[in-house]
Order: C-alpha cells, then structure tokens, then sequence
C-alpha cells in the first residue's frame, strides 16, 4: 500500500493503520505491518506513538473526530445539505472508517468497548443538540449504534440479498440510499408507538403479568 506523498509521516502511520485494521482487524495486524505499509521504520512508529494501544487510540481519536465532522451538518434540527457536502461525505471513504470501527468495536478487548461506550456518548449529544425527546436517550444512542454497526456486520449476508457487493460505489449508493429511507419515515404509526410505549411501561413497573 503506497501512502499519499503529503501526508506526515506520523499521519501516513495512522492512515496505514486504519486501513490494515478496517481490512484484517486488529489482533492480525502487527506494527510491523503497519510501519511497512506506511514506509517507515517500527523505531519511528513507536517514537510516535509509543506502542500499539497507543496508535489504537490515536486511530480511534481521528476516527470519531472525522465521523463527527461529517455529521456536524446534519445536527441541527433545521439542517440543510447541499451536493458539495453529500460529495465530501462520499469522498472521505467512510467505509473504510466503518469497518475500522466494526474491527475495533468486536474485538472484545477494553478498548473496543471503549470505544463503543464513546460512539453512545456522541450519539448523545446528537439527540440533545438535535431536540430529539427520548425518554431513556441512554438506551436510544446504544440501540441505534448497534443497528449500524450490525448492518455493517452483516456485510457479506447483504451482499448476497442484492447481489452487490455494498463496498462496491453502487452498492454503497443503495445501502445509503436505504438508511435515508429508513430514518426520514416512521416505521410504526405514532398512535401505535404510545401504544407500544404505554404497554412496556406497564410491564416494566409489574402491572402486567409475565409468568
């Protein structure tokens, strides 16, 4: 993997890490591999960054941070998007930083659940700075992370349902093309969601049996 000329070489370090993760997870890809893809020495890998949980985290840092830059648009409650932005979207390979966040999350290691716990921080803080209401906000952001990344996981079972690859820039297109379907509709009438609502309070205060 050739790394961009313009790239610092601690940045040119952090991208070949994300990209051999996002590939191979994180058990299987060593410093040497990462140093080598980034055509530097171990020596220099380390003068940066110290050892390998050190780059995970600046790797999950920059991840976060990228992933937050292209939301910023859409966390207004009156947010408009234009085609400019719709492109950059397209163009900051976000599949790439997905996959990176897939490996890392299901790896079963503390930092991965750290960064799941930080990924339902930020989702969080959409719901507050969007005006969204939810009465357990907690629980929202961690049921909506999992979807996503769930739909993530289920990559090779998606491929094979629309015989596309959702890698692929077409299938990338449907797959997004699908969330905002999804998400822009209710999937259940607003009188049957109070319905819903008040049957699963009702259960959990005890008021319905469950034997």
């Amino acid at each position: 993997m050739s790394s961009p000329p313009d790239l610092t070489a601690r940045a040119r370090i952090r991208e070949a890490a994300i990209t051999l993760i996002a590939e191979r997870g994180v058990k299987e890809t060593s410093i040497r591999d990462i140093a080598q893809a980034a055509e530097v020495s171990s020596g220099l890998l380390r003068h940066h960054f110290g050892s390998k949980e050190g780059l995970r985290d600046a790797c999950d840092d920059y991840v976060l941070a990228e992933f937050t830059r292209l939301r910023e648009p859409m966390m207004a409650a009156s947010a408009q998007v234009d085609e400019g932005y719709l492109l950059d979207v397209m163009n900051a390979a976000p599949l790439r930083l997905q996959n990176y966040v897939v490996r890392s999350t299901m790896d079963g290691s503390p930092t991965g659940t750290s960064l799941f716990f930080r990924m339902i921080d930020e989702g969080e803080r959409w719901l507050k700075k969007t005006g969204r209401k939810s009465a357990d906000p907690r629980a929202y952001s961690a049921v909506l992370c999992a979807m996503k990344l769930g739909m993530l996981l289920m990559r090779e079972q998606i491929a094979q349902a629309l015989d596309e690859d959702p890698a692929s820039p077409n299938g990338q297109v449907r797959m997004l093309k699908a969330s905002v379907e999804i998400f822009s509709a209710p999937v259940v009438a607003p009188e049957l969601a109070e319905q819903l609502q008040a049957a699963l309070d009702q259960y959990a205060t005890g008021s319905v049996r469950h034997d």
